[in-house]
């Protein structure tokens, strides 16, 4: 018997609310760690955009509100005391500052030329440059620099409210404290200039810092660095007249700062041979120092938000590689299946083409049903309407709403009803082999109908005394419905296109459950069907490929399934589904060493199940998070072009698919949506099984509810409601 936790049992109806109270827990781990990657990109996305940032510098408004004392005086400000003053650097002392920093490539080099020439300065830092780079903060505070505010998003402050100048002040100090362990006491506004250029917008703004506890900084002499105006021009404009004192503005960041550098290491010497200081700030005014340490909990929430930015930095780029990854992967699928799967095709159409002498003798078929009784019915009567002579055997698992009765009922010709105590699909699927009559053997699921042709065609290959099992084109019956038509795509795209693509390479992972035949003699050897895993198609499927059998897909041996119609009938069997292929894979993990001719599957067919099946689906979400990340936080033309791009290229590939499979291209308009909806779904599954699968849990049976709406084949009419020629093409 297998273990109870393969077996298919209805919950008890005691359980009924302790099921219903578990549902949201089995999403909650994979989705608190979308929710964290997610929030480590947003957070990733924030430190390194502007898009707080307000660059709308207004022209100048007038200054019948600022002090004279202000538009006439220093470049200091000092309005702390509700009194507002200005200091002035004395003769032959400039302080230099620097803004926009630190950048890793040219503040290190500022840095550089500063120590040469024992300089000091004072760097106004944004607080989002500081968080991503805390090592060259701590360098410029271990170096005698001094290190002053220049806000978290570097906006234009006279447009901003009270409430978001304190939330720029705060982070800007939030990220000093855990890049140094320091609070400062100056600041200098974005797009700020000389005093004489405060106005009536501006000088409320540094009435409301100095409040705070803040000193302004501007400036008297401006560099005009930014321009790239030549290094000689530079020197000239940041050198002060008549030896007086000055306050500098450089910058360290914001783009190429060659000439700055190339500058600095000029202007330095030869102004120090003039008898001019370098100073800090505070040095050159003879004040107390603008630093003091942070201690206790706020330099520890400061050191958080350090830890959590560079953390934030490293997952994205470790994100950065998988979205590299993943977009090479997507591709090679794409372009494999495109060209494997036209081989295929052309292959089998060939008028020449035959597997070996046709099949004529009787084969058996097996229906294994549990709780079947809606569909049960339609299986059997389009197994009645076979044009190849078939035994069918049922095998009911413990069913308890009759479906065996209603097969006998029928009172059909060789059709066998084998009933058995609840143990399992592959116990009931062993007990059909050991009752079946003949040598190859046809199984299909119990909500699965087959087309008049289907047992035919899935035989042929058998002709051919290499081939082990056969997998047949297995497609949705009820995919009117939305999430039926996503799954429709979804069959004739991934899974069809895919066994093609694998037959060509002779490493098919699956023999599906709604459509597949066996040789007897080549499942005896392995120990029939197995349940170790929960996908015993795919691991049976591998342990033949591992026995030197050959697995090959039937195109025209058509099954019609019923899909799951609910999102948590879908979510059932696409876990158990991913979960089992986990452990199918697992399990012939050894197949990477097999040698001789049985080991193709392990060097070609189980890497490429492990890539495309496992880890490549797995990444996949990286395209939509960095969508969004690109829509948020730009550049959003050129994100939205390439996911366009993607979505493009899985156009053609279905569209392909669909003409291969001779299917309506209406089906079609739904791709999109299904690009953004339910493969979103299908992520989590994985990831979640994923989770399962590292913390050993087990995995229990999902027994689906159907409904019996696919019926038998009539008159030519399929379960999707197309009616086909005999050519298969379809008739309007």
């Amino acid at each position: 018997m297998a273990p109870p936790s393969h077996r298919r049992r209805a919950p008890r109806p005691d359980r009924r609310g302790a099921l219903r109270r578990r549902v949201p827990l089995r999403l909650l781990l994979p989705l608190l760690v979308l929710v964290a990657l997610a929030a480590m990109l947003m957070l990733r996305g924030y430190v390194h955009s502007e898009i707080l940032a307000d660059h709308r510098v207004q022209a100048p408004a007038p200054t019948t509100e600022v002090p004279k004392e202000i538009l006439e005086g220093g470049p200091v400000i000092d309005a702390r005391n509700g009194k507002a003053t200005t200091l002035s650097v004395p003769d032959r002392r400039l302080v230099l500052t620097f803004d926009d920093g630190p950048d890793p490539t040219w503040t290190p080099k500022v840095l550089d030329v500063l120590k040469k020439h024992d300089a000091h300065a004072v760097f106004f830092v944004t607080g989002t440059m500081a968080s991503r780079y805390p090592d060259l903060v701590q360098r410029m505070v271990d170096e005698g620099h001094e290190l002053g505010l220049h806000t978290f998003n570097h906006p234009d402050l006279s447009l901003q409210s009270k409430k978001r100048i304190d939330w720029e002040l705060s982070q800007n100090q939030l990220a000093l404290t855990g890049a140094a362990g320091i609070r400062t006491s100056l600041f200098r506004p974005p797009y700020s200039s000389f005093s004489d250029a405060m106005d009536n917008e501006s000088w409320p703004v540094t009435e409301y810092i100095g409040s705070r506890g803040y000193l302004t900084v501007v400036n008297n002499t401006d560099s005009e660095d930014w321009k790239r105006p030549g290094v000689d021009e530079i020197i000239r404009r940041a050198t002060p007249e008549n030896g007086k004192g000055a306050i500098v503005l450089m910058h360290d960041s914001g783009g190429d700062r060659s000439q700055t550098v190339t500058a600095l290491d000029t202007f330095l010497p030869d102004l120090k041979k003039k008898g001019y200081e370098f100073d800090n700030l505070t040095e050159a005014l003879d004040a107390p120092s603008a630093h003091s340490p942070v201690t206790g909990p706020e330099l520890w929430k400061g050191k958080a938000w350090i830890f959590l930015v560079q953390a934030s930095e490293r997952i994205t780029d470790v994100l950065v590689v998988g979205l590299a990854v993943i977009g090479t992967l997507v591709i090679a699928r794409f372009v494999l299946m495109l060209l494997l799967s036209g081989a295929h095709a052309r292959r089998v159409r060939r008028t020449d083409f035959r597997w070996g002498p046709p099949v004529t003798e009787p084969v058996t078929v097996l229906v294994p049903a549990y709780n079947e009784a809606k569909c049960i019915e339609n299986t059997v009567n389009s197994l009645m309407a076979s044009d190849h002579p078939i035994e069918v055997l049922v095998i009911d698992d413990g069913s308890t709403d009759g479906t065996a009765r209603i097969v006998e009922a029928m009172g059909l010709p060789n059709v066998r009803v084998v009933r058995q105590l609840n143990a399992g699909k592959p116990a009931a699927l062993n007990r059909g082999l050991a009752n079946a009559r003949h040598d190859i053997v046809v199984m299909m699921d119990g909500d699965t109908v087959f087309e008049p042709s289907t047992v035919r065609e899935l035989v042929q290959p058998f002709g051919d005394p290499r081939v082990g099992a056969v997998a047949g084109n297995a497609k949705v019956g009820n995919k009117d419905s939305l999430i039926g038509a996503w799954q429709h795509i979804e069959y004739v795209m991934g899974f069809n296109l895919d066994r093609r693509m694998y037959d060509i390479l002779r490493c098919m992972p699956t023999i599906p459950g709604a459509v597949g035949a066996f040789r007897k003699s080549a499942l005896e050897p392995i120990g029939g069907m197995s349940d170790d895993t929960l996908a015993e198609d795919t691991d049976v499927t591998m342990a033949l490929h591992r026995a030197g059998w050959r697995v090959v897909y039937a195109e025209n041996a058509r099954a019609w399934t019923e899909a799951p119609e609910t999102v948590q009938q879908l979510w059932s069997q696409r876990y158990r589904w991913s979960y089992g292929t986990m452990q199918a894979i697992w399990k012939h993990r050894r197949a990477l060493v097999d040698k001789g001719p049985s080991g193709r599957f392990g060097r070609v067919g189980l890497p490429f199940v492990s890539l495309f099946m496992i880890v490549a689906p797995l990444l996949a979400p990286l395209i939509d998070v960095f969508l969004l990340y690109g829509l948020v936080f730009g550049p959003t033309q050129q994100t939205i072009l390439a996911w366009l791009g993607v979505l493009a290229i899985q156009a053609v590939c279905a569209a392909y698919a669909f003409r291969l499979d001779k299917e309506r291209m209406t089906h079609l308009i739904s791709l999109p949506l299904q690009q953004i909806l339910y493969r979103q779904l299908m992520y989590v599954v994985l990831l979640q099984s994923w989770i399962t699968a590292l913390t050993g849990g087990r995995l229990r049976w999902q027994k689906l509810r159907r409904t019996g709406v696919v019926g038998a084949p009539v008159n030519g009419a399929v379960p999707g409601g197309q009616v086909y020629n005999d050519d298969r093409r379809p008739v309007a």
